[in-house]
């Protein structure tokens, strides 16, 4: 695959949820990872909204436990007006057989109906109380009092994540000593939960080839002692992967069946002696690569969002291509990539539903369901 046309920057309106670094921010891609998205060169039936409600009391009356693809999970945003209460939603994730969700924020409502639901839990700190959880080690016990030691008997935290894409930044500074603050409040209340952070990749400042993938001038002073931190721990970094803003941002430069994970694509990507054939797999390297140049050697990733969304009127946004991409993703992420083979990924799709207080266009098509809980598209998360 030969492209010549030269990106310097991309910018994208990333998409907005809870604790997230506000509504219609910029991110500016590094240059690198631009060059990476140009050289990587039917719809599904809905499910019925009837047989999504029946398949939910089928679940309640049975107490059948959930079963699905081990290591996927679906982000819960919840930025609107018109989405179902949270009891409904945690039997919506069971009766799809969604195993895992991550929150963006804490939410007491929330997490008691998660509540013997087996569900793994992310649950995200809000941007806002970082300075403060980084400088306060008494708000940090009083947050893990709050929201983590009332309902860690029932509720299978996975993770705690401190801020959400704030590396680089003026508030990254606050990240590692939020996490020291957490990791030290959760381990008085006898708690193990593992405390991380949710970077995006604008983190790189080089990423083509993905063996060549390096952190950023800016972001590296903040990020090599968190790589550091998780190292100690053995706890991974999570890591939000877009391939379709990539894709959306130049169209012409970008082959489709590549950012879709396209198990039939001719697109492929070589890096000395190995072929990427999905851009998933490209970005996901060069990460690993970045950590491995940081001292974070082994340190594993997970992808807290990916996603494709289906309408809002940008480039390749239709239920066919978002279907086409969740599926893949699902049957893919348990191979690993080329750089990890056979590691599976532990991969968080975004979102749960489509939200219609975030800012119009695609930013409100994301959901895998709709308010009414009738299905956008489907995902087959048993596969």
């Amino acid at each position: 695959m030969s492209i010549d046309l030269p990106i310097n920057r991309i910018k994208d309106r990333r998409r907005t949820g809870g604790g997230r670094r506000g509504v219609g921010k910029e991110i500016q891609f590094s240059d690198s990872f631009c060059y990476l998205c140009c050289r990587a060169l039917q719809k599904i039936g809905e499910m019925d909204a009837v047989l999504v409600t029946a398949a939910i009391f089928g679940l309640l009356l049975c107490g059948c436990s959930v079963s699905g693809v081990e290591g996927i999970g679906v982000n819960y945003g919840m930025i609107g007006n018109n989405l179902p209460s949270p009891d409904k939603v945690i039997a919506l994730y069971r009766a799809s057989n969604i195993t895992d969700i991550r929150l963006f924020h804490p939410d007491t409502t929330v997490l008691a109906a998660l509540r013997g639901s087996g569900l793994g839990v992310v649950l995200g700190t809000l941007n806002e109380d970082l300075a403060r959880l980084a400088t306060d080690a008494s708000f940090a016990a009083s947050w893990v009092q709050s929201y983590v030691q009332p309902f860690a008997g029932a509720v299978r935290f996975r993770y705690i994540n401190a801020g959400n894409e704030v590396i680089p930044g003026d508030e990254a500074a606050s990240v590692l000593p939020a996490m020291r603050n957490l990791q030290s409040a959760l381990r008085a209340a006898g708690l193990g939960v593992p405390v991380t952070t949710v970077v995006a990749t604008s983190v790189l400042g080089s990423s083509y080839p993905p063996s060549q993938g390096a952190f950023s001038e800016a972001a590296l002073p903040t990020v090599a002692p968190i790589v550091s931190f998780l190292a100690s721990s053995g706890t991974p970094l999570l890591v939000n992967v877009y391939p379709y803003f990539a894709y959306s941002a130049d169209p012409s430069s970008v082959r489709l069946d590549y950012a879709l994970l396209s198990p039939s694509t001719s697109a492929a990507v070589t890096d000395g002696g190995v072929t990427y054939t999905n851009m998933f797999d490209a970005i996901l390297d060069a990460v690993y690569a970045a950590l491995e140049k940081a001292g974070g050697q082994g340190l594993e990733v997970v992808v807290s969002e990916t996603g494709w969304p289906s309408g809002g009127g940008g480039a390749g946004a239709s239920v066919e291509n978002a279907a086409a991409y969740s599926n893949n993703l699902v049957r893919h992420v348990g191979r690993g990539t080329p750089r990890r083979p056979g590691k599976a990924v532990e991969t968080y799709i975004f979102a749960m539903f489509n939200e219609n207080q975030k800012p119009e266009g695609v930013e409100q098509n994301f959901g895998l369901f709709h308010p009414d809980m009738s299905a956008v598209y489907h995902v087959d998360f048993s596969a």
